[in-house]
């Protein structure tokens, strides 16, 4: 299996190079040359596997040149009782018939983004090894909360690594923020960028493309990777829990392989639904992908013009880690559904960079609406699924997993769809207690309590537990207090690796 820049101007590698480079270097981000597949017997198979025998089984497709073992190695030094609180590592939970959550936050960091950044530190290092790169790996990450966090817990003191993340200052949650800026390890820094996620994003994008400073890393021995979704190694892991909840629906009598399902994911920059869409192109029986975006509904118009634009007002909502008006993952979708024409797709990012909008092919809008459906929230709204999935099932959500419900219910009401749901949940939601407590705790309760007591309040009121990696956050101390500008992100990231 090998790799090739979705812009079509750089030559294929191996998975372990792409994993290693992150981007490739024409700016395009890697796809598998081909897509492998998975039959009946496949889903067969796996109903009866626990979470690790089937991410073996999937890795295995994808990761040419890996040894049985080493990826062995990678998934049972992510996956296990250590690093997650559920031995079933993702579990589907039923909310109601034909209805199941995905929950994908029992990882160190309580959100969905453990499930591949437990495992990209294992990848990479191995990587390192199997292509004998002897420079310095620096992973430079911008956050819109929840995977900053997860990349640092994951590559913490990993030897042959350092790590920077970038995350905006005044665009995340309490909890994720102190989640960051308490983060140890002696190969970590951490960066408040004085704007929004995009800010921050256009900013590592730019160090990046900086051949110059490339350059520089290069001659002090040190080489540039990505632990965002723009990296293979982040994307490839979240194919395999879209393909376990199948089989977990296999394995309880719900369906057979063949009955179609509904996958609902809440989602901002496209990473966590395109790995639903990969898993559906290798045979997993796809209804509908129901893309749920909040106020900022770049994607939604997308899917449903077939125009992106960026030109827009950006709105911070309760759901930040979706507050995001450039989904960088999608340049993965337009590249598959268009057959590979990188002719247009250069011209689509030309235009984006250049005008903060473009327009696809009817051809290549149809096929995107035979696949996905899409439709938006606003804050009211998602505190109004808080609140009614609290009362109607007893199930506390966060502020994106409500998103997705509030707009899977839209979806039933417009089209009638009765198929099996999977809803994506992809944080506790005491990472977002405060917005969560305004949905499920009277006001009185509420007032007057900072965010830590309301989260001591509402798993006293609800009787669920605060996961340990928030549980007396605030009691840590702070140990990275920069903020920097967008424009000095590449001299910032100069002075924490020391060059």
């Amino acid at each position: 299996m090998q790799y090739m820049s979705s812009r079509g101007n750089s030559p294929e590698v191996s998975a372990a190079q792409a994993i290693i480079n992150g981007i490739a270097p024409d700016g395009g981000l890697y796809i598998p040359e081909n897509i492998p597949s998975a039959r009946a017997e496949d889903f067969i198979t796996w109903a009866q596997m626990p979470y690790q025998g089937r991410a073996e089984a999937v890795l295995q497709r994808y990761l040419g040149g890996f040894t049985p073992d080493e990826i062995a190695h990678c998934v049972y030094g992510a996956y296990n009782q250590t690093n997650f609180d559920h031995q079933e590592i993702a579990p589907l939970i039923e909310l109601s018939p034909r209805m199941h959550i995905l929950e994908l936050w029992h990882g160190p960091t309580s959100a969905f983004k453990d499930m591949a950044l437990q495992i990209l530190p294992y990848l990479l290092t191995t990587s390192i090894k199997k292509t004998g790169e002897s420079k310095q790996i620096a992973i430079l990450v911008a956050t819109s909360g929840d995977t900053g966090k997860a990349a640092l817990e994951g590559f913490k003191d990993v030897d042959g690594t350092s790590i920077v993340v970038f995350y905006p200052a005044e665009g995340v949650s309490e909890v994720q923020r102190l989640q960051m800026v308490t983060q140890t390890g002696a190969n970590v820094n951490v960066a408040g960028v004085l704007g929004n996620f995009d800010d921050a994003q256009n900013g590592v994008k730019r160090i990046f493309s900086n051949q110059g400073f490339i350059t520089r890393l290069a001659d002090g021995g040190i080489k540039m990777s990505s632990a965002n979704s723009i990296n293979w190694g982040r994307l490839l892991p979240q194919i395999v829990y879209y393909l376990s909840a199948y089989a977990d629906l296999m394995h309880k009598g719900l369906l057979a392989y063949g009955e179609k399902v509904n996958i609902v994911v809440p989602t901002g920059n496209f990473g966590n639904i395109l790995a639903a869409y990969y898993a559906g192109e290798m045979g997993l029986p796809i209804g509908r992908l129901i893309c749920a975006a909040n106020a900022n509904n770049v994607l939604t118009d997308f899917i449903n013009s077939g125009v992106y634009d960026r030109n827009r007002p950006f709105y911070k909502t309760i759901s930040p880690s979706m507050d995001i008006l450039i989904s960088s993952n999608l340049e993965r979708l337009l590249a598959e559904v268009s057959g590979h024409d990188s002719l247009q797709l250069n011209d689509w990012m030309k235009q984006l960079a250049a005008d903060g909008r473009y327009q696809v092919s009817d051809a290549v809008r149809d096929r995107i609406q035979e696949l996905f459906w899409s439709d938006s929230g606003n804050d009211e709204e998602t505190i109004a699924a808080i609140r009614h999935t609290w009362e109607q099932y007893q199930y506390l959500v966060d502020t994106h997993t409500a998103v997705a419900l509030h707009v899977y219910r839209r979806y039933q009401e417009k089209t009638g769809d009765a198929a099996n749901a999977i809803v994506v949940s992809t944080a506790s939601p005491f990472k977002f207690g405060s917005s969560v407590a305004e949905a499920i705790l009277p006001e009185a309760v509420r007032r007057g309590q900072d965010e830590f007591s309301l989260i001591r309040i509402l798993s006293e009121w609800t009787g669920c537990a605060v996961p340990p990696g928030i549980r007396d956050l605030d009691k840590r101390p702070v140990l990275h207090d920069t903020n920097t500008s967008p424009e000095e992100m590449q001299s910032t990231v100069a002075r924490f690796l020391n060059l």
